[in-house]
């Protein structure tokens, strides 16, 4: 295939502990020793790995992830290869994102569940470049939710990212303008999790790349603008057992399974101990908050948008649940590892579920919410750290490899942020004291 189609180079992909996509580039001349395990790279310079002593690591390709990119240059075509990421002697490395997320559906297997079906929806915003090509905070349009042009003037873009991906084989099931300025929402078929975590690292490659073409910006920060809607990444989420919906119940009020029940119950139960994944930023905190649509208190409902976790209406097949807080700044593998440890641990220990939640829990104050048990997420990334490091369900889902580093790198976000003296700080303090 590389030889009919003018591949001339292979991008080897990964993710590093952060969520920021990697690769090794090389030329065609070495696929047969790609194809054979044995390329070789320093894990010590990349985020979350290893330290400088024991650096030598093994990229190994997942052959179903080959994928010849759409855009051409003159040296010919660039194909690329997600990689798992081994050690020297054979062993899966224990900080790899891909391996993590592997290591927790193993667990489903064991319990029966023979995949995880994922359909996530990452928004983001397009901003205008500068003439130096950096991006600006001039959104390009002024369009509104589902608006058409003339409004709504990254169309063309949205429809040539679609078209792009659709090249590349993703199903795309619906894009529109999000309800921000400049913001937009492309959504893709589910796929079982590894997939679509795959999915979710090559839609954001894709949408920057095509983004660059129309002299604009893409962005997955999930606040960029105050005072406007945030972006979020909904991610919908079911368990199979063969070809078998082990979420459905046809004898169900909501034709939601015992097992649905328990999982969900898992959820809401690790919502706190896994937002620091879900959420990893400190930007992702400023989304969380109530009046712009997210979800910051920790309840379900099949009626209205407003709690953390939200029940579609489809029933049979396509019966699930949308988890509403994770935005599209987070490692989509750690993300749905933890969601789905946690919805496991709800079904091994049989978790009871709490009420639904049908109200605006928006409209109600802190005691009405404190009355029927409704929990916040937390406020700031170190709260979310402190919940992460105190839930054992979690932290065993990461491994202590992937805790210790993700947690060092985020204490220190944390410390930056909180020692940096911002202008709010100055436009509030500076003439009056």
């Amino acid at each position: 295939m590389a030889k009919e189609e003018n591949v001339r180079y292979i991008r080897l992909q990964f993710t590093d502990l952060l969520g920021i996509i990697k690769n090794v580039e090389v030329p065609i001349s070495q696929l047969d020793k790609v194809l054979d395990n044995k390329m070789m790279f320093d894990g010590s310079s990349i985020e979350g790995f290893v330290r400088i002593e024991e650096s030598d690591m093994y990229l190994y390709p997942d052959l179903d992830t080959w994928l010849i990119f759409p855009w051409e240059t003159e040296h010919g075509k660039v194909a690329r290869l997600i990689c798992d990421i081994y050690m020297p002697d054979g062993t899966p490395f224990a900080g790899d994102p891909r391996g993590i997320l592997r290591k927790v559906l193993a667990e489903a297997k064991e319990m029966g569940f023979t995949a995880m079906n994922v359909g996530p929806e990452p928004e983001f915003f397009l901003f205008q470049l500068d003439q130096n090509g950096n991006p600006t905070m001039e959104v390009n349009d002024k369009g509104g939710y589902f608006d058409l042009a003339p409004l709504d003037l990254g169309e063309n873009c949205r429809r040539e990212i679609v078209l792009t991906l659709e090249s590349m084989g993703f199903e795309i099931e619906a894009s529109h303008h999000e309800v921000a300025i400049g913001q937009h929402e492309i959504d893709f078929k589910y796929a079982n999790a590894i997939t679509a975590a795959d999915n979710i690292m090559t839609f954001k490659l894709v949408v920057k790349t095509v983004a660059r073409k129309y002299g604009l910006h893409a962005t997955f920060m999930p606040k960029p603008i105050f005072g406007i809607n945030g972006s979020g990444m909904h991610c919908h989420q079911s368990l199979f057992k063969g070809k078998e919906n082990a979420f459905y119940d046809e004898t169900d009020e909501l034709g939601l399974s015992k097992t649905a029940r328990q999982y969900l119950a898992g959820i809401l139960a690790h919502a706190r101990g896994f937002a620091a994944i879900t959420n990893p930023t400190v930007n992702s905190y400023k989304r969380l908050v109530p009046g712009y649509e997210a979800p910051c208190y920790v309840a379900w409902s099949a009626k209205n948008r407003s709690p953390l976790v939200r029940i579609p209406a489809s029933r049979g097949l396509s019966t699930r649940i949308e988890v509403r807080n994770p935005d599209p700044a987070c490692n989509p593998y750690l993300a749905l590892a933890v969601m789905l440890k946690a919805g496991l641990d709800g079904i091994k220990n049989e978790l009871p579920l709490p009420d639904a939640v049908n109200r605006n829990i928006y409209v109600m104050n802190e005691v009405e919410r404190e009355r029927i048990g409704i929990r916040s997420l937390p406020g700031s990334l170190k709260e979310a750290v402190d919940e992460l490091l105190a839930d054992d369900v979690i932290r065993s889902a990461l491994g202590e490899h992937a805790v210790t580093h993700f947690v060092e790198a985020k204490l220190i976000e944390w410390d930056m942020f909180r020692t940096t003296v911002h202008d709010w700080e100055r436009d509030q303090y500076l003439a009056t004291y």
